[in-house]
């Protein structure tokens, strides 16, 4: 079986130091030929871009093993959960969990869950889309969070979370914290979105014994960019908290919002060689500010479509020369085949600090509650049944899912940031509540709406040719293998 051969190898390069350089080289080429080689109905592009991703992926993690930074222990969890359980499992022979979702529902079940237990924040970010406030803000009730976690294991056969906020670590309810969930769903992974400044040592030290959650600590590019949005002196302490990480041998990423402010410095090689490099980041997740609620407040710090642009070919050139794990959540969608929310296969659901069930972070429109959905004895299988939820995965489907030898331009996968007018007309139900008030803004201004449209059409007029020409007429073999 390819899964079981790859996630042996792993456990090898985290148990002999001595091979590790022969073993990872063993994954890298067997990677190559199962994803770029192998009979895959994507175009060759879209699975030359996944292959140099996750050799990207493999190159980080074997630096920083041998760096002594990321722990052996990690790396087993992460061939055996990540690896096997769930990222390579096969479609035809999925677990029994999945399968019975597919009985039952028609479909796969998403792969994973983003849940922000809690708005409760120590910073005031300029532009955060959680608008996160101080600690009378609202926080979801343990028990429910408990059971979000194992409906996520026991519905879905999803092995991987994601937690975001609000800041996840200080989260507390019924005396728990979100470290009582890693221990208890230890044969899950977590990955944490942070602002870093509450990983003490305690935490820390916690995080190190567990071996099952990685931190992605937020930057805004280096200590002038990050303080100016996060507030003073938040660079230092989240520096002092990578070192914690590092002593502990906890792997951690960075998260860094590309905004027209710091677009410049992430076009340059030195943010990425000071991060992974010189600060033994493992990956590194970017994502662009999504404009919501008064148009001209929102679009003033939003990137441009030739910044957008930009910033594709320098992730293009990170992962296929640089060898850094980067992913942009709008720029990398030819990793994941498109647009992900909408809790398809292959992609996720969102849940705020309120219950609000959304299709993603970046959609802060819901129908359904945790709360409601479990008073009427029912889950969060229910809640993808809604109108909105199949909409937007028949749009997918539509836009590249159902042809996946010629979808459609995965290099604006995104429904509702690239694809504005869609998601207006053909999947937001009129039923769809507002997140808040600065989503109910985003629906009843003419300027935002026609400012969506202006970005989408100048974007579609810069990336078609490169999709067309470089993706979908792409005909590379062997020679682009970098390994």
């Amino acid at each position: 079986m390819k899964e079981e051969l790859i996630t042996s190898l792993l456990v090898k390069m985290a148990s002999h130091k001595h091979l590790r350089q022969l073993l990872s080289r063993k994954v890298d080429d067997h990677a190559y030929r199962m994803i770029v080689q192998g009979n895959w109905p994507e175009p060759r592009m879209v699975q030359l871009r996944k292959y140099q991703f996750l050799s990207a992926m493999l190159a980080c993690s074997t630096r920083n093993l041998d760096r002594g930074i990321m722990s052996r222990e990690v790396l087993r969890k992460l061939a055996k959960i990540l690896v096997q359980d769930n990222f390579m499992r096969s479609i035809d022979d999925p677990a029994p969990t999945v399968r019975a979702y597919r009985d039952r529902h028609g479909e796969l079940p998403p792969s994973f869950i983003v849940l922000s237990p809690t708005q409760v924040c120590n910073l005031h970010c300029t532009g955060c889309y959680a608008s996160s406030t101080s600690r009378t803000a609202a926080t979801l009730p343990y028990d429910i969070v408990d059971r979000i976690a194992g409906e996520t294991w026991d519905l879905f056969g999803s092995r991987f979370m994601t937690i975001s906020g609000g800041e996840p670590f200080m989260y507390r309810s019924q005396g728990r914290t979100l470290l009582d969930i890693f221990e208890k769903y230890n044969d899950m992974f977590f990955v944490v979105f942070t602002n870093g400044t509450m990983v003490d040592e305690t935490v820390a030290a916690r995080l190190g014994e567990l071996t099952n959650v990685t931190p992605a600590i937020s930057v805004e590019g280096m200590e002038a960019e990050t303080d100016e949005r996060r507030g003073p002196g938040t660079y230092r302490r989240l520096l002092a908290a990578m070192d914690r990480l590092r002593r502990h041998g906890v792997p951690f990423g960075i998260s860094v919002t590309a905004t027209k402010r710091n677009a410049d410095i992430l076009l340059t090689d030195r943010f990425y060689d000071y991060w992974f490099r010189e600060e033994g980041a493992t990956y590194m997740w970017q994502f662009q500010l999504m404009p919501i609620g008064r148009a001209e407040d929102a679009f003033e710090l939003t990137v441009t479509p030739e910044q957008r642009l930009q910033l594709l070919r320098k992730w293009e050139y990170l992962i296929s020369e640089k060898k850094y794990c980067v992913a942009d959540f709008w720029n990398s969608g030819v990793l994941s085949n498109g647009c992900i929310a909408y809790g398809r296969n292959g992609g996720y659901l969102y849940i705020d600090w309120d219950g609000k069930i959304m299709p993603c972070v970046f959609i802060p429109y819901y129908v359904d509650t945790v709360q409601d959905l479990y008073a009427r004895g029912r889950t969060l299988a229910d809640a993808l049944q809604s109108d909105f939820f199949k909409s937007g995965r028949q749009w997918q489907h539509d836009y590249g899912l159902g042809h996946l030898h010629s979808p459609h331009n995965w290099l604006m996968p995104c429904s509702i940031r690239d694809n504005y007018l869609t998601f207006r007309e053909q999947i937001l139900p009129a039923e769809a509540r507002p997140e808040n008030e600065e989503a109910a803004e985003a629906l009843r201004s003419d300027v935002y709406r026609r400012t969506m449209l202006e970005f989408d059409t100048e974007l579609k007029n810069l990336t078609h040719r490169i999709w067309d020409d470089e993706y979908l007429g792409f005909r590379g073999q062997r020679a682009a293998h970098g390994g």
